[in-house]
């Protein structure tokens, strides 16, 4: 795809290249095999020998849930959210492991902040994306059980139906409305796939939730591009934005598809965010940079850029905050 065919950020739905879906900003550049490999088995070490600096737990407080306006961090890109009188999921991922294999992949280094039985009644949740530490079949099949609906990108839904799920499939820049609040499929850049052959078949997203008092918006995982700013001038200004600011090392590797803190704290400043809280880093093992430092950086990040008037939250595993 040549640069002067590139799809504009104003343009309504996700771009094609025939049955894949692409970003804005095109193709992602591929790693070489040597870099690759290198980095694979490092991750296959880490799984077998667990590295230290999982983010902080506290006991969750039930009372503290019932709060509206709060969000509570589950761990990973789980959040529960209520405001307007909704309570809802992001990306809800309640397995051990983030893999299709049982015995094998990244586990988790954290029990989540609520357990799934201690939940409250969950009105519906969002999935920003098919990739495993995001879309988590053995948990939709829970929610599933309970009459949890999902909002989804193009292409995710027959996932969640195969797992008992009721759900809406939206591109970018459509909508839905739901017990009076608006539900927004907005772009990210990313990809897909949960196997060797269907990567970028299923399309991936961040998700806006606007009610009449409270705009909260979920990145999904995504690296930086301009979409923040035009996600922030089409819905914004927002209360509250949940930011990815992990899995960013090695660079070579990472940069198209996740962010730095540093990245992370301008892509909240450009979607006009109140409040930044970061998320995606703690919960799984998933790259090279140490476990504690993406909320070190984000926070000295957040300082440096204090003029710009976004505050950087970082939470506790089950801690719940109002908003």
């Amino acid at each position: 795809m040549m640069a002067s065919d590139l799809p504009s950020l104003s343009q309504t739905g996700a771009p094609r290249d025939g049955d894949r879906f692409v970003n804005l900003a095109g193709p992602r550049p591929m790693p070489s095999a040597g870099e690759m490999t290198g980095f694979l088995l490092r991750k296959a070490w880490a799984s077998m020998a667990s590295r230290t600096g999982a983010p902080p737990v506290v006991a969750f407080d039930p009372a503290a849930l019932r709060h509206n306006p709060s969000v509570t961090w589950i761990g990973h890109a789980t959040f529960l959210v209520r405001m307007d009188g909704v309570t809802f999921l992001t990306d809800p991922m309640f397995s051990e492991r983030a893999s299709p294999l049982s015995f094998a992949g990244p586990q988790r280094l954290v029990e989540p902040g609520v357990p799934l039985d201690a939940l409250p009644k969950i009105d519906f949740a969002v999935v920003s994306h098919d990739h495993y530490d995001h879309l988590d079949l053995p948990t939709v099949a829970a929610l599933a059980d309970r009459g949890v609906p999902f909002f989804v990108p193009l292409g995710v839904g027959d996932l969640v139906r195969d797992a008992g799920g009721v759900v809406t499939e939206l591109d970018w820049w459509q909508s839905a409305d739901f017990a009076g609040v608006r539900v927004h499929c907005v772009p990210a850049q990313h990809f897909s796939g949960r196997s060797l052959t269907d990567e970028s078949r299923r399309l991936w997203a961040g998700f806006v939730v606007a009610g009449p008092s409270r705009r909260f918006y979920h990145a999904g995982d995504t690296g930086y591009f301009d979409g923040f700013a035009e996600i922030g001038r089409r819905l914004g200004p927002f209360d509250l934005v949940a930011i990815p600011i992990g899995a960013y090392a090695p660079s070579s590797i990472m940069r198209f598809v996740h962010m730095n803190p540093e990245e992370a704290m301008r892509a909240a400043v450009d979607a006009r965010a109140d409040i930044a809280v970061g998320m995606h880093y703690g919960t799984f093992d998933l790259t090279d940079e140490p476990l504690d430092e993406p909320p070190r950086r984000f926070h000295a990040e957040a300082t440096r850029r204090a003029l710009e008037g976004t505050a950087a939250w970082t939470m506790a595993i089950g801690e719940t905050r109002d908003w």
